[in-house]
């Protein structure tokens, strides 16, 4: 017969069990199974990005870390047009950026609209670990980037310049999906400690208003990071990020049991509900989420196809197509 120590242990373990999402293993496949180190970055750049970040994951380094190294690797590229330097200006000329970070602390940093600086994430870093705010931006960013020993630099390349001065001629602002929109790096980690942190950068829509800001530097919309349940980034045409907070709700949706593919799906699927509803043309827009869970599962979606994404695990470094909804 149990004794009453054995009694009160079994109906601990009943009671932590109830406490648990019921888990949805409907977006689990061989492909996204959970694994960790594992860190997974929007679009083909995320490879080079990846690469960086997986020396220090896989020498048991912090995601936060991680995520961090691995974007600057993005954002120093002349190559990249859609990321730091050599990014495309807005409609005025100007190369603006914004950038998010968060731990596993729930510690986060942003700047927006931030001007002259290469490594907008490590200033966005810095605003996290010195500052009592979480968001700087424009002039205040820049003279708090300076003040922080950045270097003030030129962003605007040659070859960004001129294909602003040829947009000048029409200055017709029509985003096109996969190009225009391919605009973030977005990147989220699970260390070998079980912690998970995301990062999220770009230079905005080319030829946006000046001051324009999308989802990329908003916590809870561009990136999200739960430590107990999971980590969200995303990509695309902000606009429609910030209408649903997408990345808290692609982890709230994990919190409630979904697996990351699920979650990604449902957070599109609303974006694609409310597009309708203000009459607006599907095919005009492209949204994608990654999404990663505590144990290393991971998912993806978007609105039409082109999306891809990253993903390094001890398996090796993968360049993945997303699913998506338009086909």
């Amino acid at each position: 017969m149990a004794n009453r120590r054995d009694f009160l242990k079994q109906a601990a373990l009943v009671t932590a069990g109830a406490a648990l999402p019921k888990l949805d293993f409907e977006g689990i496949t061989a492909q996204n199974v959970g694994t960790k180190p594992i860190v997974l970055s929007t679009w083909n750049f995320g490879l080079t990005a990846n690469a960086a970040a997986w020396e220090i994951l896989k020498s048991n380094g912090k995601a936060l870390d991680a995520v961090e190294t691995g974007v600057r690797v993005t954002e120093a590229d002349p190559n990249e047009r859609s990321v730091g330097y050599g990014g495309r200006p807005d409609r005025d000329g100007n190369v603006t950026l914004d950038a998010c970070i968060m731990d596993e602390k729930s510690n986060i940093g942003s700047v927006a609209a931030l001007q002259h600086i290469k490594h907008p994430i490590s200033v966005a870093r810095a605003v996290m670990e010195k500052t009592p705010h979480v968001m700087i931006v424009g002039e205040g960013a820049l003279q708090f980037a300076l003040s922080q020993g950045f270097q003030k630099e030129n962003l605007l390349t040659e070859a960004s310049e001129k294909e602003w001065r040829e947009w000048l001629k029409t200055s017709e602002y029509k985003p096109k999906a996969n190009i225009e929109n391919h605009d973030t790096i977005g990147m989220i980690a699970l260390d070998q400690h079980g912690n998970l942190s995301g990062a999220c950068t770009t230079s905005g829509m080319a030829y946006k208003m000046h001051g324009r800001v999308g989802d990329s530097p908003i916590i809870g919309a561009g990136l999200y990071v739960d430590n107990e349940i999971g980590a969200a980034t995303a990509t695309g045409h902000g606009e429609e990020v910030i209408r649903i907070t997408g990345c808290h709700l692609v982890v709230e949706l994990m919190r409630q049991g979904k697996s990351p593919q699920k979650a990604c799906e449902e957070a599109v699927a609303r974006i694609i509900k409310l597009t309708k509803l203000r009459g607006k043309n599907l095919k005009d827009i492209q949204v994608g989420f990654i999404a990663l869970d505590k144990n290393g599962n991971h998912g993806a979606y978007c609105i039409q196809g082109g999306f891809n994404y990253a993903k390094q695990d001890n398996s090796g470094n993968v360049l993945v197509d997303s699913d998506y909804h338009l086909k």
